[in-house]
C-alpha cells in the first residue's frame, strides 16, 4: 500500500486520473457511432485535459506541504488507496478488456459515468488534503465533474 505524506502526492494522483480520462474519452470518441456521442466524448476529453492542467499547477503549488495528521493514519491511507485502486480507469488492463468487448454506445456512456463518479468521489476526499487557499480549485472541478455526469446521463437516456 502506498503511503502519502504530502498533499502534492494526492494531487499527482488527480493528474494521473485526468490523463487517463482524456485517453479514455479519445478512445470512446473514435469508436462512437453517432456524431452527437462523438461530440460529447470529444468535449469530455478536452475537459479532462483542462483539469489535468489545473491539478498539475496545484501539485506544483503544494510542494512539500504535509498532509494533516488525521490523513496519514493507516486506516485513512487504506481508504484513499482503495479509492485509487477501485477507480474505473486506474487499471489499464481492465479498461482495455472492457472497451474491447463494449457492444454499444450505451455501454460506453455507462462506463464514462462510472469514471466520472469515481473521479468525483476522489476529488471530494481530496479537498480535505489541501490548504484552504487551494480548496476553491478543487470545488470547481467537483462541480464540473457533476456537470459531466449530468451530460452523460442525458445522453444515456437519449441513446
Amino acid at each position: 500500500m502506498a503511503s502519502f505524506f504530502r498533499a502534492n502526492e494526492i494531487a499527482k494522483i488527480a493528474v494521473e486520473i485526468e490523463k487517463k480520462g482524456r485517453e479514455f474519452y479519445l478512445r470512446l470518441e473514435e469508436a462512437a457511432k453517432t456524431q452527437k456521442t462523438r461530440e460529447l466524448f470529444h468535449y469530455l476529453a478536452i475537459e479532462e485535459t483542462r483539469h489535468q492542467g489545473i491539478f498539475q499547477a496545484l501539485t506544483d503549488r503544494l510542494g512539500q506541504i504535509e498532509l494533516p495528521a488525521w490523513a496519514t493514519s493507516e486506516e485513512f491511507g487504506a481508504y484513499i488507496q482503495g479509492l485509487i485502486e477501485s477507480h474505473a480507469l486506474f487499471s489499464d488492463e481492465a479498461v482495455e478488456k472492457r472497451v474491447a468487448i463494449m457492444e454499444d454506445e450505451k455501454e460506453a456512456i455507462r462506463m464514462a459515468m462510472s469514471f466520472e463518479k469515481d473521479t468525483l468521489l476522489f476529488f471530494i476526499e481530496m479537498e480535505d488534503f489541501v490548504p484552504d487557499s487551494e480548496k476553491e480549485a478543487i470545488r470547481e472541478c467537483i462541480q464540473e465533474e457533476k456537470r459531466h455526469l449530468i451530460k452523460l446521463q442525458s445522453m444515456y437516456s437519449q441513446v
